[in-house]
């Protein structure tokens, strides 16, 4: 099959406007015709993952951290990111990468974390804003319910566990076409009013243009009339890291004890006890001492993250548990995650998983 079919599905499901500011997810090597028979997941690209892909005839590799992050100015193979890039090239491999945007949605690392953990009732734990935006938009009554209908189908009307969600008032609308006009209801050069339902109703940014097709595909005028608005609202379904519950309180050693056996972890560090037990748990894969607020405020006893520096330790406070249980151990099921996610889409499409341990950081105990 071709590059942009997989990709295109990988997007739909993990958008790349879900992404961080600093992030380069998306297709970073190889062009959206080439044509693809097998796939191979890691979570890093190093040079050993794409010599695995030339060894096991894979057109692409699918990596959780982009192998650039900033501009190439050279390629002469003095750099680990360089050598990548020019073998990948080479040997016509495509390189791919799907990461903060994975990480942000309600389904991605934050959640296999959370199920690994055996924790409830898991949400966001700091929602993005500014992704949600509104469509209004004027129906004759009749016609109202297949135009809603069709608007649900593409996205719209979704609020946390709500589904078609819209808001619907009778009104009079007025219009009057040109010589060039052949409406649905009235006859050109004449004014028309036309007894009208005005749906109101929600969507993800990312989905407006397919949104406003289907708007237009279902109305049965020739001109259809529509309003979008951007909201400031918070988006409960995209966003970084999450929060849940244990079933029952855990002292706080036999917790880290399950934390380190469930996520495989050699080392965990973590910040002083506070002689509570441990009931609500937030977590966030890879880098996560930018939420420690968020968490603190949302009330969790333990923060599980990666990447705190020895100063940063001091921000707990005594107010939570921060425990650090590495980078690689934090996101290693991204790879399962995007295993099962295209396996269940591409049934005929064979995908691999590396047996590349790309973690850099060795413990010696």
């Amino acid at each position: 099959m071709k590059l942009s079919q997989l990709t295109s599905f990988l997007e739909s499901i993990a958008p790349l406007a879900y992404q961080e500011d600093y992030d380069n997810a998306g297709l970073i090597v190889g062009y959206p015709d080439q044509e693809i028979q097998q796939a191979l997941i890691s979570l890093d690209c190093t040079e050993a993952v794409v010599d695995e892909a030339i060894a096991t005839n894979c057109q692409v590799i699918i990596s959780h951290h982009p192998i650039v992050f900033r501009g190439l100015k050279k390629f002469n193979s003095k750099t680990y990111v360089e050598r990548v890039v020019e073998k990948a090239i080479r040997n016509n491999i495509a390189l791919y990468a799907i990461h903060t945007n994975l990480d942000n949605i309600m389904t991605g690392v934050n959640a296999r974390i959370c199920e690994t953990l055996g924790l409830k009732n898991c949400h966001i734990l700091a929602p993005k804003h500014n992704l949600l935006k509104k469509l209004v938009t004027y129906v004759p009554i009749a016609n109202a319910d297949a135009v809603r209908a069709a608007l649900f189908e593409a996205g719209t009307g979704n609020i946390g566990n709500y589904g078609e969600v819209s808001f619907n008032a009778e009104g009079t609308g007025t219009f009057k076409g040109n010589e060039l006009t052949n409406p649905f209801v009235g006859e050109p050069g004449k004014l028309h009013r036309e007894n009208e339902i005005r749906i109101e109703t929600i969507y993800p940014a990312v989905l407006e243009s397919k949104i406003i097709m289907a708007l237009i595909l279902a109305h049965p005028y020739e001109e259809v009339a529509y309003d979008l608005y951007t909201l400031t609202n918070q988006n409960p379904q995209v966003g970084s890291g999450m929060i849940g519950e244990l079933e029952l309180p855990v002292e706080e050693e036999a917790f880290l004890y399950h934390v380190k056996d469930k996520m495989k972890a050699r080392v965990i560090r973590h910040t002083a006890f506070t002689g509570r037990q441990i009931k609500k748990v937030a977590v966030c894969g890879g880098a996560g001492g930018f939420l420690l607020k968020q968490a603190i405020a949302a009330g969790a006893d333990i923060f599980i993250t990666a990447d705190y520096k020895y100063h940063e330790f001091f921000d707990a406070e005594g107010k939570i548990i921060i425990a650090d249980i590495g980078h690689f151990e934090s996101e290693q099921f991204t790879q399962q995650l995007l295993y099962e996610i295209i396996r269940k889409k591409f049934i005929n499409f064979a995908v691999r998983l590396t047996e590349v341990n790309t973690n850099p950081v060795k413990y010696f105990i």
